[in-house]
């Protein structure tokens, strides 16, 4: 049994505080006994009137956001993820998922699918991944790696699973707007369902984005899920419950194309 928690929080101004409400919900999470840890999208700094304020606001991966996270899981094995921002070799920066246990960085993966949609354009500050994601172990489960606007597109979730995900895992900070939370609803269910595989996905809250994480079991069942506000959630993934869907709706045998690969 994998034990996950999804913490929810409102992104503040400051990387400092951020931090603080990071750390504190990795406390509240180890005492509850889980073994994966996931926070939302962009968790270093968020404004609604001043979108640049991630380029303003990115850190290198052994700046003191992270490290003070790197400081306070030594001694653990839960694994926490999120997605911060940190610089690139250009004027703009990265999107970029980390995962971290017991004080080690154990992997990372730069947001592939940037969100230039909706009147938004994230790629006038952010630039592309170009690497699929890795694969990591959680518990015995194995965990993909996926942020945010990677959702709508099934091919990227196809391919973890082809390499052999159980789990998919979304950080996100998903735009309020008309519809946007029953395209939420929706992709999530989708995603789980048509790769009869676990989605754990936390969302940001707050003035801007929608909140709504949830967990979504591999026959499509939400096994819990969060409402607006800030909140730390539990759910536990049974592997017999993915063994049982994969013999029962057994798709990813039953398909007749190969596995998606990434273009340049």
């Amino acid at each position: 049994m994998l034990k996950v928690a999804l913490g929810q929080f409102a992104v503040s101004k400051m990387w400092e505080e951020n931090a603080q409400t990071c750390l504190d919900l990795m406390t509240r999470a180890q005492a509850g006994g889980a073994d994966l840890l996931v926070l939302p999208e962009g968790v270093l700094a968020r404004d609604i009137t001043d979108p640049d304020i991630v380029k303003r606001s990115a850190q290198s991966l052994d700046g003191p956001f992270v490290t003070q996270l790197l400081q306070a899981s030594r001694g653990s094995q839960m694994t926490t993820m999120m997605c911060v921002h940190s610089p690139a070799h250009s004027d703009r920066i990265w999107n970029t998922l980390i995962a971290i246990r017991n004080g080690e960085l154990i992997a990372q993966y730069r947001k592939l699918h940037l969100y230039d949609a909706f009147s938004v354009k994230e790629s006038d500050n952010v630039m592309p991944g170009s690497e699929v994601p890795p694969l990591i172990k959680v518990a015995g489960m194995k965990i993909g790696l996926m942020t945010c606007y990677d959702l709508r597109f099934p091919e990227m979730a196809r391919r973890l699973v082809v390499d052999g995900a159980e789990v998919l895992v979304l950080p996100a900070a998903w735009v309020r707007g008309p519809l946007k939370e029953m395209h939420w609803n929706v992709l999530v269910t989708a995603r789980a369902l048509e790769n009869t595989a676990y989605v754990v996905a936390t969302g940001e809250c707050g003035v801007r984005n929608i909140g709504h994480s949830m967990v979504v079991d591999p026959l499509g069942i939400a096994i819990a899920c969060a409402a607006e506000a800030p909140t730390l959630l539990f759910a536990e993934l049974d592997p017999a419950r993915l063994a049982h869907a994969r013999k029962e709706l057994p798709v990813l045998q039953n398909r007749r194309f190969a596995r998606p690969e990434l273009q340049g």
